[in-house]
């Protein structure tokens, strides 16, 4: 059987689509183009898909065992696949570093820039025209979007989905009922065969976590910047129409290609002031801040901590979903999904910014609707007033602290309390449940040494559970301060990020036993009620902790990462190197 075609050997195919980057491996003629070709033949490739005729698309796909929330990636990609080809693309899938959030240790974060690294040369170093990246779990889609930013080729983002409510004890359950049990086990409410009992009944389909969690944050994330196709964020993962989106993802990725729209495209400083508004409105997740900064410094926005806190200041919540409130991701879709809520929100939304699929994302929801106003309140009659992330500052955290007001308790939002120091996670461990701690309901509890630096990645362990005592009190909410983070699905009033982290002198290292402690979220203010000069000779004697971290990809992490208030990148990834393969050894 002749598999070539007539002119296989003289044509330059580069001439016949010049604009097509993957010409510049199979367009050659030459021993350079017998070696990007023949290699490739031998997955029974014909010789006409190499002539330029049709765009090279990457799938980058994320999944793994190791990532149970993407684990359903594989079949997942087969629908890409057939969109891609129904286009006219030629598709070829490629892994990269999976990040599951239950899995690794200590902290997925600590290995996001890790795996935007991987993104970034696994796309500049092959012959792609465009990349559908596939992600679901918290760090998936962060580090795939800032990946593709420092390459900037047409890129389009699609979601895994959330998976189906759990069901347990005739109720919906979702992660964030995780830390409910978590009290309940620890005051012995809840027995330990109950605990299995539940864990069976919450994951019970593929997805990620079924509330409005970072993954689900993160998906809607890309939506409103305009990186995905309109309903991605929200489609559950069981659901049918999840193939469906990503058919059309990958009919639409190759139309990005024939119209060169890159990230750089999309995400102007508007679509980053539109993400801010529409994560205000669903109440999404403080991880939120740290990966839209990071997102903004590879594709060169200036956007800042207080640009948060500014944005979303008068947007009030209109999403029913917990952690803030009571339903969850999959109810959101059927009640109109992520477009209703942009609609919602057109009277302060940058309503032309450019999307993924060459409209605006006005034009994406103009026709969306509402079917149910217990999931979606209107701008009128909102869920909750307050919404958004509060940025704080003051002595304690002069670059900035946030907290997530509409899953806090209001009358712990002004509140002045003595301090409860915990000078790193296994101090609290040791300590926190000591029927000899000297804590109350009104005290501060203080976690030190748990940001970017101190516990390298900066681990979700900011929403400390409660000292048992104080649960048995019927108590299940403190102020509780520090420079890590917390779980999308987290809640409680919980002041993280803490700016310049303790590691590196900032004051909250200089916090002890008995300091009082005001947070006043209307006025954005988290002080530490002691003088200027009792700071500075408390510094004297401050000593950083031995990370015990002096090679690898941890030590560069240590060495190289910014701080929270900075998006904790790495301070060397920060811009884009671009497309271009600067050597060539062929």
């Amino acid at each position: 059987m002749d598999t070539t075609d007539k002119n296989e050997s003289t044509t330059d195919a580069s001439s016949q689509n010049p604009k097509l980057r993957s010409q510049e491996w199979f367009g050659r003629t030459g021993k350079d183009g017998f070696i990007y070709r023949a290699w490739m033949k031998n997955q029974g490739f014909p010789h006409h898909l190499f002539t330029g005729e049709k765009p090279v698309i990457g799938i980058c796909n994320t999944w793994s065992e190791l990532t149970p929330c993407n684990a359903h990636f594989r079949e997942l990609a087969e629908a890409v696949k057939r969109g891609i080809w129904e286009a006219g693309g030629f598709p070829l899938e490629f892994p990269v570093m999976s990040l599951g959030e239950c899995q690794i240790k200590p902290t997925a974060m600590l290995f996001r820039n890790l795996a935007s690294m991987d993104v970034e040369e696994s796309l500049r170093a092959n012959s792609l025209d465009g990349v559908v990246l596939m992600c679901g779990c918290d760090k998936t889609t962060p580090s795939l979007i800032m990946g593709a930013c420092s390459v900037d080729i047409p890129s389009i983002v699609l979601s895994g989905g959330p998976m189906l409510a759990g069901r347990y004890q005739g109720r919906k359950i979702g992660t964030s009922d995780l830390w409910r049990f978590a009290e309940d086990f620890k005051t012995g409410a809840m027995s330990q065969e109950e605990f299995v009992t539940a864990e069976a009944c919450m994951a019970r389909s593929q997805g990620h976590c079924a509330v409005m969690g970072t993954a689900s944050t993160m998906a809607a994330m890309a939506e409103s910047l305009g990186l995905a196709l309109p309903d991605n964020a929200t489609i559950p993962a069981a659901d049918s129409r999840r193939k469906v989106m990503a058919h059309m993802a990958g009919m639409q990725i190759v139309e990005m290609v024939r119209k060169d729209l890159k990230p750089s495209d999309i995400l102007t400083r508007e679509a980053f002031e539109n993400a801010i508004m529409v994560n205000a409105a669903l109440g999404g997740s403080t991880n939120f801040i740290i990966h839209l900064l990071a997102i903004a410094g590879r594709i060169g926005v200036d956007l800042s901590i207080d640009d948060f806190d500014r944005l979303s200041a008068n947007i009030p919540l209109l999403a029913n979903l917990q952690p803030s409130g009571e339903h969850f991701v999959e109810d959101l879709f059927y009640a109109g999904g992520l477009p209703a809520i942009i609609r919602e929100l057109r009277g302060v939304l940058h309503n032309e910014a450019i999307t993924a699929n060459g409209k605006t994302i006005g034009q994406n929801c103009e026709k969306a609707a509402c079917y149910d106003r217990e999931v979606i309140a209107s701008v009128d009659e909102p869920f909750k007033p307050e919404s958004g992330i509060a940025v704080l500052k003051g002595n304690l955290c002069p670059n900035g602290a946030v907290l997530k007001p509409s899953a806090a308790t209001p009358a712990l939002m002004k509140h002045t309390g003595r301090a409860v120091v915990f000078e790193n996670i296994d101090d609290y461990k040791a300590r926190i449940d000591d029927p000899d701690l000297d804590v109350d309901p009104t005290c501060v509890l203080v976690l030190k040494n748990v940001g970017p630096k101190g516990y390298p990645g900066m681990p979700e362990v900011g929403n400390m559970t409660l000292p048992k005592k104080i649960l048995a009190q019927g108590v299940h909410d403190m102020v509780r301060i520090s420079d890590g983070r917390m779980s999308g699905t987290g809640f409680g009033t919980v002041v993280l990020h803490v700016s310049p982290e303790s590691a590196v002198g900032g004051n909250l290292a200089l916090v002890q036993n008995g300091d009082l402690i005001t947070l006043d979220v209307e006025q954005r203010l988290l002080h530490l009620h002691v003088s200027d000069q009792d700071l500075a000779a408390r510094l004297v004697h401050f000593k950083p902790i031995d990370l015990g971290y002096n090679r690898g990809y941890v030590g560069m992490y240590i060495r190289h990462v910014t701080q929270a208030h900075e998006g904790a990148d790495l301070d060397f990834l920060k811009g884009s190197s671009g497309s271009v393969v600067k050597r060539d050894s062929h």
